[in-house]
């Protein structure tokens, strides 16, 4: 059964007031797009086309009135509301029919990862048939994190949340790889003393079992979580950057979508009419001609 994805766009965004005291966090842009397309994006690198949105009840029709039915991009969406967060484990909870006993991958969306090989990475975690697949990346504040250590055969020996003497420098970040037993656990799973159903935990039921696998993001490579205002603008002068160098466009999904077959010329062309006469719009335009 083909993997399927999650993305988990709920929470209150606290942190951004007052920018998020009336729209999700992940609605807000980075540079020219907003914030959840980049999770979507790492979706659609990974191949999978049937996804689900968790967001809050406030935030939902907006994501709908956004991504549509996923027809634009050639993908399938559902949508899903998380009511409060009680942690990012719930996911699985929620999305447990739609899952349908499939495999999945979850990416918090408000995560944003380039770099050279990430398709490679991606493809690993995907073609593992069984266990969970975490991604690491070396961070100066490992405090602030959960953090993995690992053996040379890339199986995780220790993972713990925001430990005060970390182990190792290497954070696990927003975006977990899955067989299909992870709603079972996390159906198991007691909320933590912040009375949220932790990820961590949902990981340590694979770590017990010798299942879990890290894939490791080296030097080169940059991960960001943009759940701040530095790090939101971290984030858009870094896309801002890359894109006018190369120009090129990071999580462009119509651009994924178009190589990767999954929608026409003509339709990539109706999204082109739709952007008007922006950058992104000039941009899908001339995707042909480089195709």
């Amino acid at each position: 059964m083909d993997r399927r994805g999650i993305v988990l766009a709920g929470g209150s965004g606290s942190r951004l007031f007052p920018m998020t005291a009336a729209v999700s966090k992940q609605l807000l842009p980075i540079y020219d797009k907003p914030m959840i397309y980049y999770s979507l994006s790492t979706l659609f690198l990974s191949d999978i086309r049937e996804i689900l949105i968790i967001s809050t009840p406030r935030d939902l029709p907006l994501f709908r009135e956004l991504l549509g039915d996923g027809s634009t991009f050639g993908v399938r969406l559902e949508y899903a509301v998380q009511d409060r967060p009680n942690g990012l484990a719930e996911a699985f909870l929620i999305g447990e029919q739609f899952l349908g006993g499939a495999p999945s991958a979850l990416v918090l969306g408000d995560n944003v990862f380039y770099g050279e090989g990430f398709s490679d990475h991606l493809i690993n975690a995907g073609s593992r048939k069984a266990g969970a697949t975490i991604f690491s990346y070396p961070v100066q504040n490992p405090r602030d994190f959960g953090v993995v250590t690992f053996d040379q055969t890339g199986h995780a020996t220790t993972i713990e949340e925001k430990p005060q003497k970390p182990r190792s420098s290497s954070a696990v970040v927003g975006l977990y790889f899955y067989d299909e037993r992870a709603p079972q656990f996390a159906r198991e799973l007691r909320p933590s003393a912040r009375g949220e159903l932790e990820i961590t935990d949902l990981n340590r039921c694979y770590l017990d079992l010798r299942d879990l696998f890290v894939e490791q993001l080296g030097r080169g490579f940059a991960w960001l979580d943009t759940g701040t205002c530095a790090s939101m603008l971290d984030a858009t002068n870094f896309v801002a950057t890359l894109q006018r160098r190369q120009g090129l466009r990071i999580a462009c999904l119509e651009e994924i979508a178009f190589r990767k077959g999954w929608i026409t010329k003509a339709q990539l062309m109706v999204s082109a009419d739709r952007c008007g006469n922006s950058e992104y719009g000039a941009y899908l335009r001339e995707l042909p001609l480089f195709a």
